[in-house]
């Protein structure tokens, strides 16, 4: 399969076709929800979404230790005044641009993991997020964790869905990989309907070859129907800053296959540009407000679905920062950082020991929980399948669920 540190697998093309057997299918939305109304998911499946912070998200100022003077020592000019921080337990707070998230720890529907890491933390980007995505810090594979769980538990590429036509290395198997769904949603010409109507109508003068393309048609008016009961969200589809608009259109979509019962049980989104080595309280700012206003209208409708009661999110990114400032008020790349899990079958609250901001490894923070432990659990008590083809042996629960 190739060295996979440097890049992301593409879905086959009419350019790229030599690329189909490992690239997985590309499916469009009305694919999905026609899948919808054949196979719907069974009521009671649990279903994961990962979001993924491609460049290295800084924990230490997203959640906040602002009770601790130690914050304010390496990052005078960084650290957020404990009066802005959105407090959660009267020592650590969130970052202001993350009100919505707040709103699910106040329904203890938001569990933050603390310390996150796996052993001889690598500061690359390349590497550790390849790290993360296959779940294998010692030894590199060709093959991510969903991908495996994808070889282990059937033969529908459907399981698992990434926004996007790029699937990221997480998803490849070594015989089966994710479908990537494109984040553009096809828009239906008005008229749509009566013409459909009148193609699928019976007839009897049909012979066998036109009884066929009506039923295609019939079909196609179903899914029609569905994709325009779906689509017609009264929640806004974009976020308040442009900046997150494309994560808001992705997990609209997320959105509406959940709503519609699409039989998949992984989807996978992402939000970039982490890597804030200058001018880090506004860059950051900007990219948690876009991931908070693309959440809240997301985590509101899975409060109101059946399908979606039972989803889970997971947030994380490859690595996060240094705990002192740089010279060009950004941080630079770091190690252990929080994941945060949200949604209603989520236990809210702190879970791993947080790492000490003076006793350091090479200025910094410890690694105080296993990532694979995360994933450990969320295989298990989400997807209900076993962990261990995806993260091996010894892993355990960490009690979020």
């Amino acid at each position: 399969m190739g060295d996979i540190n440097r890049r992301k697998f593409l879905l086959a093309s009419a350019g790229a076709a030599g690329l189909a057997a490992a690239a997985g299918a590309a499916v469009s939305l009305p694919q999905m929800f026609e899948r919808a109304q054949v196979a719907p998911l069974p009521a009671d499946t649990g279903i994961l979404v990962i979001l993924t912070l491609y460049g290295g998200n800084d924990g230490l100022n997203t959640v906040i230790p602002y009770t601790d003077g130690a914050y304010y020592d390496a990052r005078p000019e960084l650290a957020f005044a404990p009066s802005t921080a959105i407090d959660l337990d009267g020592a650590v707070g969130l970052n202001p641009a993350l009100g919505g998230l707040a709103e699910s720890w106040n329904t203890n529907n938001l569990a933050i993991v603390r310390g996150v890491g796996y052993p001889k933390q690598d500061r690359s980007h390349f590497r550790s997020m390849d790290i993360w995505q296959t779940a294998s810090p010692d030894d590199p594979t060709a093959t991510g964790w969903i991908g495996r769980w994808l070889d282990t538990t059937g033969d529908d590429p459907l399981r698992a869905v990434n926004i996007g036509t790029v699937l990221p290395p997480m998803a490849i198997g070594q015989n089966r990989t994710a479908a990537g769904l494109s984040p553009t949603i096809p828009k239906m010409p008005t008229d749509i309907s009566s013409v459909l109507d009148a193609m699928s109508a019976s007839d009897a003068e049909d012979t066998a070859a036109m009884a066929a393309v009506r039923a295609d048609y019939q079909a196609y008016r179903v899914t029609d129907e569905t994709f325009r009961g779906f689509t017609d969200s009264p929640l806004p589809t974009t976020a308040a800053t442009d900046l997150g608009k494309q994560l808001a259109d992705d997990l609209e979509l997320v959105a509406q296959c959940v709503r519609a019962g699409v039989p998949t049980k992984v989807y996978m989104v992402s939000l970039g540009g982490f890597d804030t080595h200058a001018n880090e309280r506004n860059d950051q700012q900007r990219l948690l407000a876009a991931l908070n206003d693309a959440l809240v209208p997301f985590l509101k409708q899975m409060r109101n679905s059946a399908y979606g009661r039972r989803v889970v999110t997971m947030i994380y990114s490859e690595f996060g920062r240094r705990v002192a400032a740089n010279a060009t008020q950004g941080t630079d790349h770091g190690t252990s950082g929080p994941v945060l899990i949200v949604g209603e079958p989520v236990r809210g609250g702190f879970y791993g020991d947080a790492p000490s901001l003076t006793d350091l490894q090479d200025g910094d923070l410890k690694t105080t929980t296993d990532f694979r432990d995360v994933y450990h659990e969320l295989l298990d008590k989400t997807l209900g399948a076993d962990p261990e083809p995806s993260v091996g042996p010894g892993r355990k629960a960490i009690g979020f669920l």
